[in-house]
């Protein structure tokens, strides 16, 4: 559990709720939430006391996180501060209305805080994925190469920072991470059914993604009852490839017609100026269009897209 506080050069320390982010594969965070299904009311002010505590001791003036373990009694241990803005802070904005990013440059420059902690209201809950290029069933190894196409989800209640477009080249000497997709609702239930809207519109061509990880994940019994913690994924088997493999055929067709440019042609050059192998493909095509509802192909853009891969 980490709280997010910022403090100003006046003095002002102000804690604005807390994060969950046990869920971790190789202690690296992958799914995080605000508020946490294990913090009550009467912790969350036990914890903000503390982190705006040790924030002052430490006369800090930016943004940060001070993280801390829950043992299963409740009883909370100081595990370190973060002096920095935290990938997951979008979470925290969509929740309680602020603008973090704003924020730590005004108190760089010196401003005051223009808010204290009884101005902020919570309102409903968030849920982030982070996207990475990972592929999940061949033991996680990082994915490279040429993102072909790239279709991020979109509406009400859900927030995309991304680092893709089409025709970006993933290589392995950076971090993996290509997205974060954060979906607010109401209640917790609400966020995840955004989210899982989300990932399913979700399009990724020509890198593999730890997407359809994501979204077993969101459906585990456990995760809808919140019962989660770092052991979370170590307990539920996670990954029925044979669940996707309807899904990633078709997003091998829909791939191949994004480089052919469809079974008509279009009077457009293939990439690179050649044909692509079709290794048998085309004759499903047709029947995998009559299959998605009779989607076309034309100026390298698909009406209708497999719902899931």
């Amino acid at each position: 559990i980490e709280v997010q506080v910022i403090g100003d050069r006046y003095g002002n320390i102000v804690p604005l709720g807390e994060r969950e982010c046990s869920i971790q594969r190789r202690h690296q965070k992958i799914i995080e939430e605000c508020p946490s299904v294990a913090v009550s009311p009467q912790l969350r002010r036990t914890l903000s006391r503390a982190a705006v505590r040790i924030a002052r001791a430490a006369n800090y003036h930016n943004v940060g996180t001070v993280e801390f373990l829950l043992d299963q009694d409740g009883n909370h241990y100081f595990l370190e501060m973060n002096t920095r803005l935290q990938v997951e802070h979008p979470v925290t904005e969509m929740v309680t209305g602020t603008d973090l990013v704003k924020d730590q440059i005004l108190v760089a420059a010196g401003e005051e805080l223009p808010y204290e902690e009884a101005d902020l209201l919570t309102r409903g809950w968030a849920i982030e994925c982070r996207i990475v290029a990972e592929d999940p069933f061949n033991n996680f190894l990082p994915s490279v190469g040429r993102v072909v196409f790239a279709r991020e989800p979109a509406g009400p209640g859900i927030r995309v920072e991304s680092a893709l477009y089409d025709g970006i080249e993933v290589t392995p000497y950076y971090d993996s991470l290509l997205a974060k997709v954060t979906a607010w609702g109401r209640n917790r239930e609400g966020a995840r059914q955004r989210m899982k809207r989300a990932l399913a519109e979700f399009r990724v061509v020509g890198v593999a993604t730890n997407i359809p990880y994501l979204q077993q994940i969101l459906d585990l019994p456990d995760f809808i009852a919140g019962d989660i913690d770092t052991g979370f994924l170590d307990r539920n088997q996670v990954l029925a490839e044979e669940h996707y493999e309807e899904q990633r055929r078709a997003a091998e067709i829909a791939a191949l017609l994004l480089v052919t440019g469809g079974d008509r042609d279009t009077g457009e050059q293939p990439l690179n100026g050649q044909a692509a192998p079709t290794n048998g493909y085309r004759s499903q095509i047709g029947a995998w269009r009559r299959q998605q509802g009779g989607s076309t192909f034309a100026g390298g853009a698909m009406g209708r897209w497999p719902r899931s891969f």
